[in-house]
């Protein structure tokens, strides 16, 4: 931070009054506006140099070529920070959340959509004309490796994480071929790779570009399915087909297009995306613990089970495969998914407190330990708490009452705040120590005291039992 600082008034001539840190992506770069006498700049640190070299050189190249990306000022001698233009707070992303969340994206909306997709082939050829790919990082190519990279880590990072049983052999034979397919119009022309709506900042209504530093040269088609097969855009079937359509108008403008054959490559890069993107959502979601990006994965499941309606016949095993992904419980209602679904679980403390499969990083966790425990008495070894006789034992005591009327409490305040926010998952736990029967009373008894109240939907899961039950 020191050094950013330094930059800054090695610069401007003056030190910066304020500096604030704006609110990153989950990247290894922070970002600052730093305020001096002549207006504001954004300080940039990356904590991998080479990045901040594709980076700078590229939008270097890009200003020069009158594309429309943040210009950079400065660096320092290590690359290890930089000073840009200040493009403002509005993305594009920002701009269309309505749309986004509703599924209906109005007119002003919708020539946002179009005023960007239109700016893509721009980028593509101009952005190449006299680019030194060799700037590009972490290699200047997308190419056979690259491709293996990212359909590994479906495999490894979302698939695996999923349970589902699969041959690897079989699965690694379609991917090559997958690999020969996406390959087989090589182009001398820019690939974005992250092309998506975060990434665009609007000013004054027009897009600029930003977070580009993972490009390289690569075919045109990667860019237009990230874009408008973007998870969670909520893109209806008409829109996409009327983004592609604007897409090549702007295309023509570079080369001739015969658009079925640009339909039917583009399928397999948004198929191939999909996959990639998936696997990148498993790996921040289930191996960094960050929900946000398990809360797009139905989203995504969803494009791809609008995919599979036309096969893939070059892939019969990976679309197999697939198609047994998209019914999966967890993955087979998008509808469903958009109404708050709380999962009700028991457990035992000693086999571990049960991980949430939806991201949010769990709820409450009641322990139920302190309840009277039927379980040391012989008579009530072999029951559990589903059954009539240790629900007697659990209600004549007494204790439980007052228990669970306190847990009631807690979860109402939750239950009622999270359908106001419209979040999708709340979890709910009781253990207790061999998870059979009093947590097991308990976690029936709030799923009915749920399933009664709210709309909602109630899983119970009675983990140690391995029972489990939609209300």
């Amino acid at each position: 931070m020191k050094q950013l600082e330094t930059l800054f008034k090695s610069y401007t001539g003056t030190a910066a009054r304020t500096v604030t840190e704006l609110p990153s992506s989950g990247s290894n770069r922070r970002y600052f506006r730093m305020e001096g006498e002549k207006g504001t700049l954004i300080g940039t640190v990356g904590t991998c140099k080479e990045e901040n070299k594709a980076f700078i050189a590229i939008a270097d190249h890009f200003y020069k070529q009158g594309l429309p990306v943040p210009r950079v000022y400065c660096h320092s001698r290590d690359y290890s920070c930089y000073l840009q233009q200040d493009l403002g707070d509005t993305t594009l992303y920002n701009s269309v959340e309505n749309g986004r969340e509703g599924g209906n994206y109005d007119a002003r909306e919708k020539e946002l959509l179009f005023k960007v997709i239109e700016a893509l082939p721009s980028l593509q050829f101009r952005g190449a004309e006299g680019l030194d790919f060799g700037v590009c990082y972490p290699q200047p190519e997308f190419d056979e490796r690259m491709i293996s990279f990212d359909l590994n880590y479906f495999k490894y990072c979302f698939l695996k994480a999923t349970g589902l049983e699969f041959s690897e052999i079989k699965l690694e034979n379609d991917f090559r071929e997958m690999s020969r397919v996406l390959l087989r119009n090589p182009s001398e022309t820019f690939l974005y790779r992250d092309f998506q709506a975060r990434n665009v900042m609007l000013v004054d209504g027009n897009p600029y570009f930003i977070d580009f530093q993972g490009g390289r040269k690569g075919p045109i088609y990667y860019d237009v399915a990230s874009f408008i097969w973007q998870a969670k855009a909520n893109y209806s079937e008409e829109l996409k087909e009327a983004l592609t359509d604007r897409y090549l108008q702007a295309l023509r403008q570079f080369i001739p297009v015969d658009e079925k054959s640009f339909n039917k490559q583009l399928r397999h890069f948004v198929l191939f995306r999909t996959l990639q993107v998936l696997g990148a959502y498993g790996f921040r979601g289930y191996f960094e613990k960050k929900p946000h990006f398990l809360q797009s994965v139905p989203y995504a499941i969803d494009n791809l089970r609008k995919l599979l309606k036309e096969p893939f016949t070059e892939y019969p095993y990976l679309s197999a495969l697939l198609e047994e992904l998209t019914e999966m419980r967890q993955y087979s209602d998008m509808d469903r998914e958009r109404k708050l679904q709380i999962t009700v679980c028991s457990f035992a403390y000693k086999k571990g407190i049960p991980n949430d499969q939806s991201g949010n990083g769990g709820g409450y966790v009641f322990d139920c330990r302190g309840l009277e425990n039927p379980g040391k008495f012989e008579h009530y070894r072999h029951f559990t708490g589903e059954d009539p006789q240790v629900i007697r034992f659990m209600e004549e005591d007494g204790g439980v009452q007052g228990f669970l009327e306190h847990a009631y409490s807690l979860m109402d305040t939750h239950v009622q705040r999270y359908i106001e926010r419209k979040f999708t998952h709340l979890m709910c736990c009781f253990g207790c120590t061999g998870g059979q029967h009093r947590s097991v009373y308990c976690a029936r008894h709030m799923a009915e005291y749920l399933a009664k109240k709210y709309d909602v939907m109630v899983r119970l899961y009675h983990r140690e039992l391995e029972l489990e039950t939609d209300l």
